[in-house]
């Protein structure tokens, strides 16, 4: 049932046991825990960015930095990003929960079969509505390595994201938003394993902290076939741009809600602080922002 505006979702990331019993419906449980079962995901701070990011929580071989080395060297269109992340590679965090609102099947509605999911601007709904969800412009990126074949780029895999709006709500879910899909949507990883989506930075509603969730597929066909999923996660918000968005006009609600939980009091990131799920992150409320994240499958 959709909650008062600025409430609390009582259902909401209720961790990988509630997921499993919604994600029957729609593939099975040795789908979910397949592709190698160490589908976790691993936050490195992606380089030639400032702010605060997830950082290797251990050692990588030297055997696998220096293949990890010679695989960026021999990318020519290798960024800085990416080169860094290849030789961070490693590190793995759990999956996390997609909560009660992922839109993908699982629980209620499906927007991966629908036309028009596969975009990078997902600020504005597709298909029979184009409302527009209004906020700070943020861009996202992800760069997608692949865990056992020696941190090479996940080329052709494909990332479903999807948040709430400024106000703290999901479309399709929530009251007066069950017609809009906005914030959400597909995109493809390229050759160096990266996906961007243009969208607005979320608000805050209590009990959360300012989170992205995301989905990583083998490829296309399976995001927009609602089919396998290789890890779930979601993407943690630095404190410090959180505060300066939600001091700006639109997040009046976020700026009460925001100081209520902390990232070692939140329900997904609380074990470990979110230390490798937290972007890295530059901007600023005129200009927009711009987060990343790197993620290792």
């Amino acid at each position: 049932m959709p909650q008062p505006p600025h409430e609390p979702h009582p259902n909401h990331d209720r961790g990988l046991e509630f997921d499993l019993s919604t994600l029957v419906s729609r593939r099975s449980l040795g789908m979910f825990l397949g592709a190698g079962t160490a589908a976790a995901l691993a936050a490195c701070s992606p380089g030639g960015t400032s702010g605060t990011g997830g950082s290797s929580g251990s050692p990588t071989s030297a055997a696998a930095t220096s293949a990890a080395t010679s695989t960026a060297a021999t990318s020519a269109s290798a960024t800085p990003t990416l080169t860094r992340a290849i030789a961070e590679c490693g590190v793995e965090i759990p999956q996390e929960t997609a909560g009660p609102f992922p839109g993908d099947g699982s629980n209620g509605p499906n927007v991966l079969e629908a036309s028009g999911v596969v975009r990078q601007d997902i600020t504005s709904s597709f298909g029979t509505s184009t409302s527009t969800a209004e906020g700070v412009p943020l861009t996202v990126t992800l760069t997608l390595l692949d865990n056992a074949n020696g941190c090479t780029p996940l080329a052709g895999a494909a990332v479903y994201a999807w948040h709430c709006d400024r106000e703290g709500k999901y479309s399709m879910y929530d009251s007066g938003l069950q017609n809009e899909n906005y914030l959400r949507g597909v995109q493809e990883a390229d050759a160096n394993g990266q996906v961007t989506f243009k969208t607005i930075y979320p608000g805050a509603y209590n009990g959360r902290w300012p989170h992205i969730h995301f989905e990583v597929f083998e490829s296309m066909n399976n995001a927009t076939a609602a089919g396998q999923v290789l890890a779930v996660s979601q993407i943690a918000l630095t404190e410090a741009a959180c505060k300066e968005v939600y001091a700006s006009a639109g997040y009046e609600s976020s700026a009460q809600n925001f100081p209520r939980t902390t990232l070692k009091s939140d329900n997904v990131f609380g074990d470990d602080g979110g230390i490798y799920q937290l972007a890295t992150m530059t901007g600023s409320v005129a200009a927009g922002y711009a987060a990343g994240l790197n993620v290792t499958v």
